[in-house]
């Protein structure tokens, strides 16, 4: 029996996130207020008591749910013992940073710097998402491949819910084809841009060369990395694999998969939300009808 814990990645944030966690832990509230001293800003009043709007900006979204999920890792102290960890997206540096591959304070400027730098490419080429529901995943390629603009799987969150990602016209185009091709919805999403696509390219460089120059050590458990989707130990792995996450699709299905096959019995959420939760139960229960097939 292992136990996996998992960290969810962006658009799991609410207004009040981390507040009492703040104000019932000393831990808690050293650490945050590290963070507020590392970014340059409060970004903790944010958190509290900021507004949707204010939560939903890139730059603010993404260092605000690792810090969540990490300082709930870490005030857990020995109580936390994972033989697994992994994160969608961004979740994957608070998997990186609990597994002990990387320092607080170096995962919070990695992901803001990340943060700044996918901020900046969605606002020099205007970009979207949408959600493909109920199509088989061979479907969603298919169409995405015929359109000639850029549209690409991004997400592979479970079976029957892939997220695309591309210009505009590539998004509307590609929702168009999947429900006449019997795709139950083709849901635009409210995103910044174009994740996880070639439309990153931009971040992707300015991200690479800060992973590069930041130390990365071995963690005491396998990461199962969003990219490969393999148990990762070895950091250059480790960071090839986080600077190709930008412009690649997040294999999460894949990767959860894997966890399975490899002995993962227990997956445990830690952030805000249970999203994820909630994928790992439409994938595992696939995977339990595949086998009795």
């Amino acid at each position: 029996m292992k136990k996996a814990y998992l960290f969810p990645g962006q658009g799991a944030q609410f207004v009040g996130m981390g507040k009492e966690l703040y104000e019932t832990s000393l831990l808690a509230k050293d650490l945050f207020e590290q963070a507020n001293e590392i970014l340059g800003f409060r970004i903790t009043d944010l958190m509290f008591t900021g507004t949707d709007e204010d939560l939903r900006q890139t730059k603010v979204t993404q260092p605000a749910i690792f810090l969540h999920s990490v300082i709930l890792a870490k005030t857990m102290g020995e109580a936390f013992k994972p033989d697994m960890t992994a994160g969608h997206s961004l979740g994957e540096f608070s998997a990186l940073v609990a597994a002990g591959a990387l320092s607080f304070e170096d995962g919070l400027k990695l992901v803001y710097t990340r943060a700044l730098a996918m901020q900046k490419a969605c606002e020099a080429n205007p970009s979207t998402m949408a959600a493909i529901l109920a199509l088989p995943d061979e479907k969603v390629e298919e169409i995405c491949a015929s359109i000639d603009d850029v549209v690409v799987p991004a997400n592979y969150n479970c079976p029957g819910q892939i997220v695309i990602s591309g210009t505009i016209d590539g998004v509307e185009k590609a929702c168009e084809l999947m429900k006449i091709a019997g795709a139950k919805r083709a849901l635009p999403l409210k995103v910044g841009g174009a994740f996880h696509s070639p439309l990153m390219e931009p971040a992707r460089i300015k991200l690479s060369e800060a992973i590069e120059s930041t130390p990365f050590t071995i963690p005491f458990c396998p990461i199962y990395q969003n990219v490969s989707t393999s148990a990762e130990t070895d950091p250059d792995s480790i960071k090839k694999n986080l600077i190709a996450q930008l412009t690649s699709p997040v294999k999460w299905t894949q990767s959860v998969q894997q966890m399975i096959a490899d002995g993962a019995t227990e997956f445990v959420e830690l952030g805000p939300g249970n999203v994820l939760q909630g994928l790992v139960s439409k994938i595992d229960k696939e995977a339990s009808v595949s086998g009795k097939q």
